[in-house]
């Protein structure tokens, strides 16, 4: 009977084990069911993190970045050395791609070696384990936090694929010394990509994680190596090299180079500015996005034009001179701004006096009206009086007199072509009132691009109105490629953390100036350095003539507080403003022609690699000798003779006769009486 009883026993004892069994089967399999139905509802967890934002130049090479002290740069598995990868796998995780994010056997391997230390000796955490924790959680050791990475490590395996998970943790995965990820880790200590590793250097870099700092090859190269050996030990055991293989990978020689990539950000930073400012009001990117969202934006600044540029303005100013300068490249064919200098020193001043100044712009504003002059059927023979002349307004009620440089005049008729040259200001003046004030402020906006509006004063047509450098810089770029109006160009692409591409940039052109009448604009404005225009005056390029080795066409202004000159080759347009912050008057102690030669020496540097090219006349042009005093066909007799390009059918037909001996020329302009343009009799009606 006592035998029978304790079966009996032994048997309800059976059956309330196998329904405890049952009911904690049951409460598992309702709390996973629960769990998993929780991180289904949550959805993915983002797996945005703090990246650098790096800016690149039109040659491919990084000209800055923004971070928060995490040296971060994202990059795809592809982009990753297989071996890394391997390595990483291998010591992190050999059952990775076999998982669900929880590696329970070697949960159990690690719990019984624990056991047998007495102590915590083994991890076993998985990759996906790890990635959820780098994302989203603090590295305490208690239950909640373990709670919490068990359902964020769920929610990652239910929502992402092992690729994004595996590229993800190498990305966001610390290597010490202020690396985050694979790619800046690989920068930093062997000076090179994340896909050009050996795999030496991979099992080196695979062992850094465990304890940076103890691992870490620049801090503990002998605490590395061994950890290297262990990695190469598990590569071999798991098949992913052979044994030849780790031993030559275990002797190789590591140069350590210690140095994070793209340490100074120091280039172009008035033109980094303009980019960042671009990224926020134009395109619309958060300003922590920009700061922290591992963005690729691709500009199109050009590192050895900046180079020049700031080589220049340091040579040829003064270190204890006050005077500061803006300064803009162009591309002319589709406004890329490859250098821009905004100051003298970033540090001191950031104000971008390049893009945000408005300057009196002088005399540099003449073409922009010479253009409108030959719409309205000047040519480069036009002639007007060059004298001291007072115009009256308001009946009588106002009075303004324009004045020459150093009030020289030629007393006599110059042509157009002569008063670009000589930078006549009563030719330009005159110009203005015969065409109507109101044209040039059209001009000016709707063709050339300024963003100021130039004011309808007899005085504008000198320069009087306000305008920026990139503007002034950017209006010459219609000449220099055949009169299609563009814009300035800071940034040609912007991508992603993840590569995808947000933003590009799209070239339109569209034709706003009459090719033919901009190429005669072009040739005139080379004639600032050409001497036969010489007259009451010098040319005022020629003080450069003699460092231009190529041709170029431009035009220098200048006015009591403001010096600049403006001008391009075919292949580049650069302006330069210098002056005075608060618009203090240049002195006389001031070099004058100091915009004239950083002009020309950036222009001379920039394009000492390029082909000289000349300015293509246009099929709509025609070029004839003429006398540059007067506009004439010249003749064998005249002293001085220059060819110059007019539109066809507008080119001069009479000869010069100031000149002639007693033979007659062998040419002759059939003789017939002579009638006057309807512009020029209005022209003598008024003036």
């Amino acid at each position: 009977m006592e035998l029978i009883a304790r079966m009996e026993k032994t048997k309800k004892y059976a059956r309330l084990a196998v329904v405890g069994v049952l009911l904690m089967t049951i409460l598992f399999l309702a709390g996973l069911i629960a769990v998993l139905t929780y991180a289904k509802i949550q959805g993915p967890p983002p797996l945005a993190v703090p990246q650098a934002t790096l800016l690149y130049g039109g040659d491919g090479s990084v000209i800055g970045e923004t971070n928060t002290g995490e040296k971060r740069y994202w990059v795809s598995l592809k982009e990753i050395s297989p071996a890394l990868i391997e390595a990483t796998i291998s010591i992190e995780d050999k059952r990775f791609y076999q998982h669900y994010g929880f590696d329970f056997r070697r949960m159990a391997g690690a719990a019984i070696a624990d056991v047998k230390a007495m102590a915590k000796v083994q991890g076993a955490s998985t990759i996906s384990q790890q990635y959820a924790r780098n994302l989203f959680l603090s590295h305490d050791k208690t239950w909640k936090r373990k709670m919490s990475e068990a359902l964020y490590t769920v929610r990652i395996e239910m929502n992402y694929s092992k690729k994004e998970i595996l590229e993800g943790y190498l990305n966001t995965i610390y290597y010490g010394h202020g690396a985050y990820g694979v790619q800046a880790a690989s920068q930093y200590y062997f000076g090179k990509d994340a896909n050009q590793l050996t795999v030496s250097e991979a099992a080196l870099l695979a062992g850094i994680p465990k304890a940076p700092t103890y691992y870490s090859p620049v801090s503990n190269m002998e605490n590395a190596k061994k950890r290297q050996e262990l990695i190469l030990q598990a590569m071999t055991e798991d098949g992913f090299i052979t044994k030849k293989q780790q031993a030559a990978s275990k002797a190789a020689e590591l140069t350590i180079t210690g140095v994070h990539a793209h340490q100074k950000a120091e280039t172009a930073p008035y033109f980094q500015d303009v980019v960042k400012s671009i990224l926020r009001s134009d395109l619309g990117i958060e300003e922590r996005t920009i700061e922290m969202g591992g963005l690729k934006v691709y500009t199109t600044l050009k590192p050895d034009h900046q180079i020049v540029a700031e080589k220049v303005v340091k040579e040829l100013i003064p270190d204890e001179s006050d005077i500061q300068l803006g300064f803009v490249s162009m591309n002319p064919k589709n406004g890329h701004v490859t250098a821009l200098v905004g100051g003298r020193s970033y540090e001191e001043s950031p104000f971008n006096r390049a893009v945000q100044a408005i300057r009196q712009p002088g005399s540099t504003i003449k073409p922009l009206l010479y253009y409108s002059a030959l719409e309205q059927g000047f040519t480069p023979s036009t002639t007007m009086k060059s004298e001291l002349t007072s115009f009256t307004f308001d009946d009588g009620k106002a009075e303004y007199t324009p004045h020459n440089y150093n009030n020289k005049y030629a007393g006599d008729n110059i042509t157009l072509a002569q008063a670009i040259a000589l930078s006549d200001n009563v030719y330009a003046v005159k110009t203005h009132l015969f065409i109507g004030q109101d044209i040039l402020t059209d001009t000016a906006e709707n063709k050339f691009g300024l963003t100021t509006k130039v004011k309808q004063y007899p005085s504008s047509a000198l320069g009087t109105s306000g305008a920026r450098v990139i503007d002034m810089v950017n209006a010459y770029n219609v000449f220099a490629n055949g009169g299609y109006k563009v814009k300035p160009v800071f940034i040609t692409k912007v991508e992603d953390w993840s590569g995808n591409v947000i933003y590009e940039h799209k070239q339109e052109k569209e034709q706003v100036l009459n090719p033919d009448q901009a190429y005669v604009m072009t040739h005139m404005l080379s004639g600032i350095f050409d001497p036969k225009l010489n007259d009451y005056s010098t040319v005022t390029g020629i003080q450069i003539r003699k460092d231009a080795t190529r041709p170029y066409a431009g035009k220098s202004g200048t006015t009591n507080t403001d010096n600049w000159m403006i001008g391009f080759s075919p292949q580049l347009t650069a302006g330069v403003w210098t002056g005075y912050d608060r618009e203090k008057e240049i002195s006389l102690v001031d070099d004058k022609y100091l915009a004239k030669k950083l002009w020309v020496h950036f222009m001379e540097e920039a394009l000492k690699d390029e082909p000289v090219k000349n300015f293509k006349p246009t099929k709509g042009v025609v070029g004839v000798a003429v006398n540059p005093h007067n506009g004439k066909l010249a003749t064998e007799d005249c002293p001085v003779q220059r060819f110059t390009y007019f539109v066809k059918g507008t080119e001069p037909t009479e000869y010069c006769h100031e000149h002639l001996g007693d033979q007659e020329p062998k040419e002759k302009a059939p003789e017939k009486k002579e009638k006057k343009p309807w512009y020029e009799k209005v022209r003598d009606w008024i003036f």
